[in-house]
């Protein structure tokens, strides 16, 4: 009988490194996990959430608060005061980007991914001609950032591949930005000479037993590489970093709590890092339309985003098309930031002529094209950007 890798008796120790992954001698890992298992969100009370608000600045106990139950009869509240917060630090200004996968093969049994490798797909992966053609379509809509991503898999998509990829990308966009499989501080030093400009890596989870259940076999299974992602990103020279938990795997306010305390250390370790956020809730997947979040519906899901902006004013806080337009709308009103348009999360389908396409990684909920999310914009009072950094 054949033996898989996922079968419980088989899988690999995820909080052990496998050869080859860079291990780094960092205390963040422990002050995140110790002091998020001691969170306990059902002690806080509404003069607790006040006390907070009225705070100067933001503690992490104040967070610990706004990411509590009794928060959430006083949304209002902390609305008015992550606005104030936005306001102050980015104006009216909203930033646009897309995303643009290149790749969707992938290594890693993990089983709420569209991508994971025992999901019967189609696979793809575009050479450097589809990757050029892709980029072109997409500058034309007048976008100067792109988020370029790929499926987990170092064989199919290396990081010379990755690395050519953002080559191009610098004829077209003065902003790159990475969501790819963690890799080791030289060859995020490497990526960066290549032209990317902050890297992303969503943990999922911060528990690190359920993290064990959800990634079954691959490379993602390892959770302590997994997690020190951004620090080696940070160290190879990238300027910015994005964190994300997805909500609704687990415990969500343990998970966000995890998620900004994460990033505040990392902060307070390398002041001269740009800090993001992304809040991605679950969506349904092909061949799984079942998945959906864990108690996190739209009232939690402001509660995090707002709590973020509060806790890291200076963050730039993305909302995705896993959220609909109506919530999108919504949110960069109060809190976000960062908003993508035009978005495809499938293989070769900017370009529209192209053979070799992918599936998607999950269901977008908001299909609006650039021009929509750009007029959709400025109908709110906002302002619309296309890039926030200007090389010299």
């Amino acid at each position: 009988m054949e033996i898989r890798e996922d079968l419980p008796e088989n899988r690999i120790d995820h909080m052990a490194y496998l050869p080859g992954m860079e291990a780094l001698e960092s205390e963040v890992q422990q002050k995140v996990i110790e002091r998020m298992e001691a969170y306990d969100y059902d002690k806080y009370t509404e003069k607790d959430v006040k006390a907070a608000l009225a705070h100067r600045e933001c503690t992490p106990e104040d967070f610990e608060a706004l990411l509590s139950p009794a928060a959430l009869p006083l949304l209002e509240e902390i609305a008015q005061k992550a606005q104030q917060e936005t306001r102050k630090h980015f104006g009216n200004s909203i930033y646009m980007f897309t995303p643009l996968y290149i790749a969707n093969y992938c290594e890693n049994y993990c089983i709420y991914c569209g991508f994971n490798c025992h999901n019967k797909i189609r696979r793809a992966k575009l050479n450097e001609t589809e990757i050029e053609q892709e980029m072109q379509a997409i500058a034309k809509t007048g976008l100067q950032e792109v988020l370029l991503l790929t499926g987990e898999s170092r064989k199919m998509s290396d990081v010379k591949y990755i690395g050519e990829a953002c080559k191009i990308a610098k004829k077209y966009f003065k902003v790159i930005g990475l969501e790819i499989y963690p890799v080791n501080s030289d060859e995020y030093a490497y990526l960066h000479q290549c032209g990317a400009d902050y890297v992303t890596v969503f943990q999922e989870t911060y528990n690190s037993d359920k993290y064990e259940t959800l990634h079954r076999a691959g490379h993602k299974r390892i959770f302590p590489y997994r997690f020190h992602s951004q620090e080696r990103a940070l160290k190879g020279g990238m300027r910015g970093v994005g964190f994300a938990a997805l909500l609704g795997l687990d415990d969500f306010r343990k998970d966000a709590f995890a998620t900004g305390y994460h990033a505040y250390l990392l902060q307070r370790k390398y002041p001269h890092a740009e800090i993001a956020f992304s809040c991605p809730r679950l969506r349904p997947i092909i061949n799984n339309d079942k998945i959906n979040p864990k108690d996190v519906h739209e009232p939690q899901l402001l509660q995090v985003i707002m709590a973020y902006r509060i806790f890291m004013p200076f963050a730039n806080i993305t909302i995705s098309t896993r959220e609909c337009e109506r919530v999108r709308n919504n949110v960069i009103k109060i809190a976000a930031t960062k908003i993508s348009a035009g978005v495809s999360v499938g293989i070769g389908e900017h370009t529209g002529d192209s053979e070799n396409v992918g599936d998607a990684q999950f269901e977008i909920s908001d299909g609006r094209n650039v021009e929509e999310v750009y007029q959709a914009i400025r109908n709110e009072g906002l302002q619309p950007v296309m890039s926030d950094y200007i090389y010299v």
